[in-house]
This record gives structure tokens, C-alpha cells and sequence, in this order.
């Protein structure tokens, strides 16, 4: 029992992590958006995962030699898959804000990461033959109507800001969060495929707490490829943009900025470290404890953030109190497809 209240605490602490991150990185002034991310990401993709496993592993190249090269093409493939979900939900963020971004883009992430799998698996009838397969579907079905609910707040809101928030865009944010949910389940393929590199952490001494931590070198690996591709090029086409010109900030602001985007980049990656310590703590028979509990608090933790930096002041109460009938609702949906994950076991 002490086990699953620790691995409940440490999903909340991750899913916290995870809906806080964007809040220093939206702090970072007179920079581009996509020097900020770039810089995020070269702490949250490269040296977190690598210098964690550095730590963990007796011989980092040793045990990395020892693994199946195709394997590990594979979960850095699907750790590209991923990358292309994670820049659009940096600029979901960018052109929703966190508690409108957050809802719409896990939503979205809910209902995809929930259907591909099975479908995948050629075991899509099931999702309307079992009972598990039915509390799943009406999760997806719930989660559906808390996104359209969320959707139409920030609707509402984009008009009556109009003119005054330059970037807010329902219409690019709502494709923008698809994407995200479509691409963003690549890190479940590839956390799915990277099981043997858990059994061979374990193997040569690893705790079973950090087990999962060492197959994060090569998703997000593959995941960093794709969003410093993306930002670089971008700095490089658009003349607008100019990496040289971020860095020449006076001394203070460069500073700052980098501090601010280092640590929205440190949060983003422990969001994964603090999952694998909760999924070591719950008991495999109640692993759909896990999904559900990071969605919940992950949409829930989103909605308290970009209230608390006044995402939604000056807006109708009316229209807040819409935006969190659709942030619970896609909670109620994130705990229904955790039954039907339940019943499935």
C-alpha cells in the first residue's frame, strides 16, 4: 500500500512538472520563441537524459554497445514521431496559452494515445465487445465533448481579446494541438519498445526505481533531432529571426533568459523522471493507475498555471467558469479510460 501512495505522489509531482514547465520559458523576453525552445530542449533532450545515465549505468558506451542497434534505431524513430508532437505542443502553448493549450492539446493526446494502440494491435473490436473496450470508448467519447467545450471557451475569449494578444489563435492552435495529439504518441511506442533496455538496466545493477531512465538517451534523442532541426532552420529562414541577435542581449537579459529557459527544460524532463519512479511504485496489475493519473493532474495542474499568470484576466466569469466544466470533463474522461484499462488487464 506505502508502494502505490508513493507512486501516486510522484505522478503528481511529474504531471505537475509537466503542466508547470512552459510557465519560465513564457517569462523569457526579447528572445525568439524558437532560440527559447531550442535552448529548453538542449537541456530537457540531450544533457538531463545523458548525464542521468551516465550516473546510473557502470559503463555508459559498454551497455549501450550491447544493445540491439535495431532496437535502438527504432525507439529513437519513435522518438522522432514524438518530436513532431512536441513542437507543435510548445506552440500550441505559444498560440492557445497554458490552461486553453493544455485542455485542448491532452485532450486531443487522450483520445489518440487511447485509440492507436488497440487499432494498431488489429484488436479494435474490443473497444465495443468487452466492458473494458466500452468504458474506454465512452472516455474518448467524454473527452471529446470536454475538448469541444474548451475549444469553444477559448473561442469566446479570442474574441473578446482580439487585438490585444498578438499570437492567441484559436484556429492554429486547435490544428496545432491535433498534431500534437496524433505525434505525441510516439513516446508510448517508443516507451512500449524500450522495455528490454529496462531488463538490461536492471541487469547490470540499475535500481528498478531509475530503470526506465537510461532508453530516455535515445527517445529523446530522437526527439531532439526533430525540434532543433526545426528551430535552427527557422532561425536561419526567416529573416525576421536571428540566433546572433538573441545572444547579443546586454549581459542581464542574456542571463536571464537562458536561466529561465534551462529551467522550463529541467522541469520538462523531470515530468519523466518523477513517471518512471511512479510507474516503478504501482504493481503492474493496476498500471492503468499511471495514464490516468498523469492526464488528470496534468489538465487539472494546466488550468491552475495559466490562471495563476493571469492567462484569463479581465475575461468573463462566465466564460472561466465554461473553461473548467471542459478541464474537469476531459479529467472525468482521463479516469474513465483508466477503468477501461482496468478491465482490460
Amino acid at each position: 500500500m506505502a508502494n502505490i501512495v508513493a507512486g501516486i505522489g510522484w505522478h503528481v509531482i511529474g504531471a505537475g512538472m509537466a503542466a508547470s514547465f512552459y510557465a519560465p520559458i513564457e517569462k523569457v523576453k526579447k528572445w525568439s520563441w524558437e532560440t527559447t525552445w531550442a535552448i529548453a530542449g538542449l537541456f530537457s533532450w540531450i544533457l538531463l537524459p545523458i548525464g542521468v545515465s551516465l550516473c546510473l549505468l557502470p559503463s555508459f558506451t559498454g551497455f549501450y554497445a550491447s544493445i540491439d542497434p535495431h532496437l535502438l534505431l527504432t525507439i529513437a524513430l519513435f522518438g522522432a514521431m514524438w518530436g513532431v508532437g512536441n513542437v507543435s505542443y510548445g506552440l500550441t502553448m505559444r498560440h492557445l496559452g497554458m490552461s486553453l493549450g493544455i485542455g485542448i492539446a491532452i485532450g486531443v493526446t487522450l483520445v489518440v494515445g487511447t485509440l492507436v494502440p488497440p487499432i494498431m494491435d488489429g484488436k479494435a473490436s474490443m473497444l465495443f465487445t468487452t466492458r473494458g473496450g466500452l468504458y474506454t470508448m465512452a472516455g474518448v467519447f467524454v473527452a471529446l465533448i470536454g475538448v469541444a467545450i474548451v475549444s469553444w471557451a477559448g473561442h469566446k475569449k479570442e474574441l473578446q481579446l482580439k487585438g490585444h494578444l498578438e499570437e492567441f489563435n484559436v484556429g492554429l492552435g486547435l490544428l496545432l494541438a491535433v498534431m500534437c495529439g496524433i505525434f505525441s504518441s510516439g513516446m508510448s511506442f517508443a516507451l512500449h519498445a524500450a522495455l528490454p533496455i529496462q531488463e538490461a538496466a536492471k541487469s547490470v545493477g540499475v535500481n528498478p526505481l531509475y530503470a526506465m531512465l537510461p532508453s530516455y538517451v535515445f527517445i529523446m534523442g530522437g526527439g531532439a533531432v526533430i525540434n532543433l532541426a526545426y528551430c535552427f532552420i527557422r532561425l536561419a529562414a526567416v529573416p525576421r529571426l536571428s540566433l546572433r541577435e538573441d545572444l547579443r542581449q546586454p549581459g542581464p537579459t542574456l542571463r536571464t533568459n537562458a536561466a529561465l529557459a534551462a529551467t522550463g527544460g529541467i522541469m520538462w524532463y523531470l515530468q519523466f523522471f518523477f513517471y518512471a519512479w511512479g510507474e516503478a511504485n504501482i504493481p503492474a496489475s493496476m498500471s492503468y493507475v499511471n495514464w490516468m493519473l498523469h492526464m488528470s493532474i496534468y489538465v487539472l495542474c494546466g488550468g491552475i498555471v495559466g490562471l495563476a499568470l493571469g492567462e484569463w484576466a479581465g475575461i468573463r466569469s462566465g466564460l472561466l467558469r465554461l473553461l473548467w466544466v471542459g478541464i474537469i470533463i476531459i479529467i472525468i474522461a482521463a479516469n474513465l479510460v483508466g477503468v477501461g484499462m482496468a478491465y482490460s488487464q
